[in-house]
């Protein structure tokens, strides 16, 4: 149910895009129900009336079921009279005054996941501007989809190491992978929302240490430093054992801003080599 919410607001998201991109007066969509060939439109934007909502469209039934039969977008200029298409749900079309209208699948590792639908109130035709808009909004889902199962995928991964016995060694290590993982995803998302629920996901694998516990307290060498989360995310591949080109490369910088952030990194936690730095983070609980 989670990750058909987090799909539902991505399909949101996309459609308020959508029609801010393209000028498209309404937009609409939702996802394949589980284990069923069918589309569920639960997301709106524009609409006049309910009569979309809920609708559940057929793999092969109609222009979205046309959609994700063939996995490719799908558009038509007068929808009731169009011979492209079958006309079950011509009814719930003519009732929202639907004429000109296009469908794009959202694929993800080649299964059709969910539709996207933009629509005029008029016959005419759906410019290649608008198709691309329409198409691109389906890959930023996509995008959104994929992030959100790796990182599901290394939580759940980590978790049973963490359960099991966090004092050893072979636990502490899975961990730590699992955060520089999700730590690389960061940088890749766009989306501030995704990119601050990825973020909050590697403070559950790197919590701070209790006060009173080992290196738990925030005072002493190091203990009040704030790093940003460029450095973090360069104090993270050090521990991993990275070189400073390998760091950029994983993160998408050049090697000198990697070495800057080290520095700056270095001197907050008032460490002078890039083991005590590492060390240091991780008293504070910075890492893993």
């Amino acid at each position: 149910m989670a990750a058909d919410a987090a799909g539902a607001t991505e399909i949101r998201g996309a459609l308020a895009r959508l029609r801010r991109t393209t000028g498209l007066p309404v937009a609409f969509g939702g996802l394949v129900d589980a284990g069923r060939q069918q589309v569920r439109i639960s997301e709106l934007s524009g609409n006049a009336t309910p009569a979309l909502r809920a609708l559940a469209v057929s793999a092969g039934n109609g222009l979205g079921g046309k959609a994700v039969a063939l996995a490719r977008a799908c558009a038509v200029t007068d929808y009731s009279s169009s011979r492209q298409i079958s006309h079950e749900y011509d009814s719930a079309v003519a009732a929202e005054g639907l004429r000109s209208v296009l469908a794009v699948p959202v694929v993800v590792r080649r299964r059709v996941r969910g539709v996207l639908y933009g629509a005029l109130r008029t016959a005419q035709p759906l410019g290649d501007r608008t198709l691309s808009a329409a198409v691109e909004a389906a890959r930023d889902v996509e995008q959104a989809l994929v992030v959100r199962e790796e990182a599901d995928h290394l939580l759940s991964a980590a978790r049973p190491a963490a359960a099991a016995d966090l004092g050893a060694v072979a636990a502490w290590e899975q961990m730590r992978e699992a955060h520089a993982a999700l730590r690389a995803l960061v940088p890749r998302i766009t989306d501030p929302v995704l990119r601050a629920e990825l973020l909050a996901a590697c403070g559950l694998l790197a919590p701070a240490p209790a006060a009173g516990a080992p290196g738990g307290t925030r005072g002493g060498a190091g203990g009040s430093a704030r790093l940003t989360p460029r450095e973090v995310d360069v104090l993270v591949w050090v521990a991993a054992g990275a070189t400073n080109a390998v760091a950029a490369r994983r993160l998408g910088l050049r090697s000198e801003t990697v070495k800057g952030y080290l520095r700056s990194a270095m001197r907050k936690l008032g460490a002078h080599t890039r083991g005590e730095a590492v060390a240091a983070a991780r008293r504070t609980g910075v890492l893993p």
